[in-house]
């Protein structure tokens, strides 16, 4: 029975120390922003700022958290969390989708009914705060775009969000500025709600799945199955399981059967140096890898071999 393992933390300790720095300050200057934007909403008395900052306080506390969590995830595995603490990320994007449903749904119920009785806003007030949105949001997303993990990826997109609704904020105050229509205030707010909620759904199905352990990239799957079995000296695979971590450390494990019982040690090492110049390219975190010997059965049993369909 041969086992072989593989593990990299080291590599991902550098990248998450320079993701953390991207995240705090990300966090900082959402953070302080959303503030300003509460009182300006209040002030302005505009429905499509206070929307605006309900997302805002979502980014804010999806950041928080991101930053917490991504200072856990760098801290080694333990006896308690052996794959380390790489999964807490996910729980972060699944609080922070909870955060934001709820969220969009107090604005929905400020802002419906304001179509029947629009009120005008300041649109003045509302120029100078989206033009400030624009740059605030803009130069968080700007400083995020350079992450991979599935977390900095979410928040990207949140500050992106951001960015487009304030910009669709500084036309509306315009055209509110010159043209008596007051119901784009409204109108504004359960647009963007409603593009907020679409994200968050799908953010937080694809968080689910990636608990659920489902695999996270069919094609990998595919090429790594692929490449596994071209090796010389391998019969065939079984068992392959591919799940992650956080959506961008994933996880392998398989049973590899040999073509032939190998008269020397040097053959049977010579296949599992096949077996790891094949993965390397796959940039796995982790991989477990069972080889078997044609004169030897499977442990698992044949249920747990075949699923049923």
């Amino acid at each position: 029975m041969g086992h072989h393992h593989h593990h990299g933390p080291h590599a991902h300790h550098h990248h998450s120390e320079t993701s953390s720095r991207r995240i705090g300050m990300a966090f900082w200057l959402n953070f302080f922003f959303t503030i300003i934007e509460f009182i300006g909403g209040v002030l302005t008395n505009s429905t499509a700022i206070i929307a605006d900052a309900v997302h805002d306080l979502g980014d804010s506390l999806s950041l928080g958290l991101a930053w917490i969590l991504n200072k856990l995830g760098a801290k080694q595995a333990t006896v308690g969390f052996t794959y380390g603490y790489k999964r807490f990320s996910l729980l972060g994007a699944l609080i922070n989708a909870l955060v934001l449903l709820a969220g969009s749904t107090w604005v929905l119920f400020e802002a419906v009914p304001r179509l029947a009785d629009p009120v005008m806003p300041n649109t003045e007030g509302m120029i100078y705060l989206a033009i400030l949105g624009v740059v605030v949001n803009g130069y968080a997303a700007f400083k995020l775009s350079g992450g991979k993990t599935l977390n900095e990826r979410v928040l990207n997109w949140h500050l992106l969000e951001d960015v487009l609704g304030w910009v669709a904020v500084l036309i509306g105050a315009i055209v509110m500025h010159f043209v008596y229509l007051p119901i784009i205030d409204p109108l504004l707010s359960i647009a963007f709600t409603a593009f907020i909620l679409i994200n968050v759904v799908r953010n937080l199905i694809e968080t689910l799945k990636l608990f659920s352990q489902a695999n996270p990239n069919p094609e990998l799957f595919e090429k790594i199955e692929t490449a596994l079995k071209t090796v010389s000296g391998v019969a065939n695979i079984h068992h392959l399981h591919l799940w992650s971590l956080d959506g961008e450390s994933h996880v392998l494990t398989a049973h590899v059967e040999l073509a032939n019982d190998f008269e020397s040690s040097s053959d049977y090492l010579s296949v599992k140096a096949n077996i790891n110049d094949a993965l390397s390219q796959f940039q796995l975190y982790h991989t477990t890898i069972e080889l078997e010997f044609l004169s030897e059965s499977c442990r698992i049993t044949e249920d747990a071999e075949h699923p049923q369909h």
